[in-house]
């Protein structure tokens, strides 16, 4: 009976010059979740977010984007996503019905500390998501971080590398 013995042997790897160490990353992401705005009167009031994207990933057709969304925005983009992949999609930060009711003695939804706690759950959330290799490759997700206005009736279907 033949023995078989483990290959031990360590990988060759490039010595890494300084231009590898301090240089640009190879691949990136960065989406910034920032300026919130809040618009409208009475019942038709809302907040909105600016979304920054910086990216070299060759999946996104612009490297660098910017649009605003609101909270409803990423509620659409969560159901989609659930709908249309096979990604696991996190939980967005609540949906705080507390704070919708009237005679609050605060801002309700529309105050401060309010809408920098979900600011930052919006960030972790669309970080989370746009990370994951599946859901870069899904249509609603660049219509979410690059294009000016959603079209809710389009056609979900995949992204070809470009």
């Amino acid at each position: 009976m033949a023995e078989t013995v483990a290959d031990t042997r360590r990988l060759i790897t490039k010595p890494q010059n300084l231009n590898d160490a301090c240089g640009p990353p190879s691949n990136f992401l960065e989406i910034d979740v920032s300026n919130p705005q809040t618009v409208g009167v009475g019942r038709g009031r809302f907040t909105t977010y600016e979304i920054r994207v910086k990216t070299n990933l060759p999946i996104f057709k612009l490297k660098e984007s910017t649009v605003r969304r609101r909270y409803s925005d990423f509620e659409w983009l969560r159901s989609e996503l659930e709908r249309e992949s096979k990604v696991v999609v996190p939980p967005l930060p609540g949906k705080a019905f507390l704070r919708q009711l009237p005679f609050r003695g605060d801002d309700g939804i529309f105050d401060d500390n309010f809408i920098e706690e979900r600011k930052q759950g919006l960030e972790q959330f669309i970080n989370k998501v746009a990370g994951h290799p599946l859901a870069q490759n899904e249509r609603c997700l660049h219509m979410f971080l690059q294009d000016e206005i959603i079209d809710k009736s389009y056609t979900p279907s995949k992204i070809r590398h470009a």
